[in-house]
């Protein structure tokens, strides 16, 4: 989905499953939010901070579920990195392949994307840090923007890989896409159903939500502040999803994450919804 389809939110509350909402872009446009008034935020700024201890502790294991090739890192990019440097062991679930991030295009063609979006993930996860052997990866090559016409399989994955006090982190089930939207609520079923912890992370939130919105948990919101080795790892996995920072020469369409996409997800710390 691209920044212009997700402007396209309504101003109620997102319902799981509608891939594009109301055709309303909101109060700041086709661009978003502008980081600038994420940073005049008074509910942002109220957010309090967590340690690493307090969301993954070290007795648990984490499951991060990635709607898309890039979600991963653009929700918990420098957490993901502080784990690698920990030597921590993460599983990481994708859900689809993402190959439908560029609709109707001669230059990426589903085939080609599913193939190359696999690899621009792994590479991402190279660069946070993670070594070959910290790594559990489950493919589900679900349809991209169709997942929840195929959430038992989702459901059957997880339930073969969760158990009590493990900790499952995604997609925040209000995030205004689809598949974001699906996988979360997949994952809180899971969650409840095994004992689990659900931590969920905002994504194109940024993009459509205004600062004082509402709509947000902000009693669940809680800060995972990043160093600069951690955002300076972020900021190199999230470059090696090349396919989604360039613009296609063949329809003309701007690059899926744009300049002011990645500034919204690109600060020094990381959201999450506990």
């Amino acid at each position: 989905m691209t920044p212009e389809q997700i402007a396209g939110i309504a101003q109620s509350k997102p319902t799981v499953g509608t891939e594009v909402r109301a055709p309303s872009a909101g109060a700041f446009g086709v661009c978003g939010t502008p980081l600038e008034a994420w940073q005049r935020s008074s509910a942002l700024a109220a957010v309090p901070c967590v340690s690493l201890a307090e969301l993954t502790p070290h007795s648990a294991q984490l499951i991060v579920i990635a709607p898309h090739p890039d979600d991963e890192v653009l929700a918990c990019g420098g957490l993901l990195a502080a784990l690698a440097e920990r030597g921590a062991a993460v599983t990481l679930v994708s859900v689809t392949d993402g190959e439908g991030s560029h609709p109707d295009s001669p230059l990426w063609p589903p085939h080609r994307l599913r193939s190359v979006r696999r690899q621009e993930s792994r590479s991402a996860m190279t660069l946070l840090g993670f070594a070959p052997e910290q790594l559990g990866w489950q493919y589900l090559g679900l349809p991209d923007g169709s997942v929840a016409a195929h959430a038992a399989v989702l459901e059957s994955c997880l339930a073969s890989l969760v158990r009590p006090g493990d900790c499952l982190l995604t997609t925040w089930r209000g995030d205004g896409h689809c598949d974001h939207e699906a996988v979360g609520e997949v994952a809180a079923a899971s969650a409840r159903r095994a004992g689990a912890r659900l931590i969920e992370a905002p994504v194109w939130a940024w993009h459509w939500a205004t600062p004082e919105d509402p709509r947000l948990p902000w009693a669940r919101a809680r800060k995972w502040m990043l160093d600069d080795q951690q955002l300076a790892r972020k900021r190199l996995a999230v470059a090696a999803h090349v396919s989604q920072l360039q613009g296609d020469s063949s329809t003309q369409a701007a690059p899926v994450l744009d300049n002011a996409t990645l500034a919204r997800l690109l600060q020094p710390y990381e959201l999450f919804f506990t």
